[in-house]
């Protein structure tokens, strides 16, 4: 790391400083969860970089503030982490694909998903695209007590205790796509 490159604490920081201004040293060791020294050093450490400004409100209260070259750092490593989060979300859908084709291939048809989150919306989305006329898809928030026809996609983590997983035929999604190693590489590898 070069010496005006951020690690993840003063990027932590610096967005903390942003849009919260009037914040003391004691407030962002509070809303950071790390020591006054160490905010101490960050701060130090910020200006001599210089991504922000100390500006004196009296003689005891001073203000952070960021510096062009502060705000220019910020906006560059936000924008590099949407376009990362985009691309894993494309890799895992990628991954969710592969799973539910090879499920369709097998001549499932009904599914029905438990969990309902940012991740069942992207098992809905690939559903669509791969077979748009001949699915049908309800989500439910438990496993069903009584059998049911179809194929179960568990989208969250969850506790198996219970439950007879030789009478369901289900598919842990999260799971199935842990396995894939070159998938988590992906998704895993520093930009």
């Amino acid at each position: 790391m070069t010496k005006d490159n951020l690690d993840e604490r003063e990027f932590e920081l610096i967005n903390i400083i942003g849009p919260e201004l009037g914040l003391n040293q004691r407030d962002l060791s509070k809303h950071m969860n790390i020591s006054l020294g160490m905010i101490n050093m960050l701060i130090r450490r910020l200006i001599a970089k210089g991504f922000i400004r100390i500006q004196q409100l009296d003689k005891r209260k001073v203000e952070y503030l960021l510096t062009p070259k502060g705000f220019a750092e910020k906006m560059q490593k936000s924008v590099k982490y949407t376009l990362k989060t985009m691309n894993s979300i494309g890799l895992i859908k990628n991954g969710l694909k592969a799973v539910l084709i090879k499920l369709v291939e097998q001549g499932e048809k009904r599914f029905i998903m438990l969990g309902e989150s940012d991740f069942s919306v992207l098992v809905e989305m690939v559903l669509k695209e791969i077979c748009p006329q001949e699915h049908t898809l309800t989500y439910v928030d438990h496993v069903p007590k009584e059998g049911f026809y179809g194929v179960l996609l568990v989208c969250k983590e969850m506790d198996y205790s219970g439950i007879d997983l030789n009478a369901t035929n289900y598919v842990d999604l999260v799971h199935e796509l842990a396995k894939d190693e070159e998938l988590l590489n992906n998704i895993t590898k520093k930009a």
